[in-house]
């Protein structure tokens, strides 16, 4: 099950421009040149969850935590920055592919935006 979800994310990660994949503490990891966007958890800490971490916009964190608590979440470590925890087999690809594009535009470098802007 993890190995299927975590090829589910690295497909719409590395789809995207100037992103990579390393592990970090354990786990795969995605940048966006040098900052991390998307990190996967499996089963951290024995959480039970197949999830992965990333960043919302300011606000949105408490709002997608109450509007599906079984599959959003408040991470450890990230929680705090307002980085949100999402349960893989509860979200559809295409909310997940929306996740992570919001993800790498919140960390990618201005100059990644702009050229993304300008193609026809």
């Amino acid at each position: 099950m993890s190995e299927q979800q975590i090829e589910r994310v690295r497909r719409l990660c590395l789809a995207l421009p100037e992103t990579s994949e390393k592990l970090s503490h354990g786990e795969p990891t995605f940048f966006v040149v040098k900052k991390v966007f998307v990190m996967f958890a499996n089963n951290h800490h024995d959480d039970g969850r197949i999830a992965v971490w990333l960043p919302v916009p300011p606000g949105a964190q408490p709002a997608l935590i109450a509007s599906s608590p079984e599959a959003y979440f408040r991470p450890p470590y990230v929680g705090h920055r307002g980085w949100v925890g999402i349960e893989l087999g509860r979200i559809s690809d295409d909310d997940l592919n929306y996740h992570i594009q919001v993800a790498w535009e919140l960390i990618a470098p201005k100059r990644l935006l702009a050229r993304r802007d300008n193609l026809p």
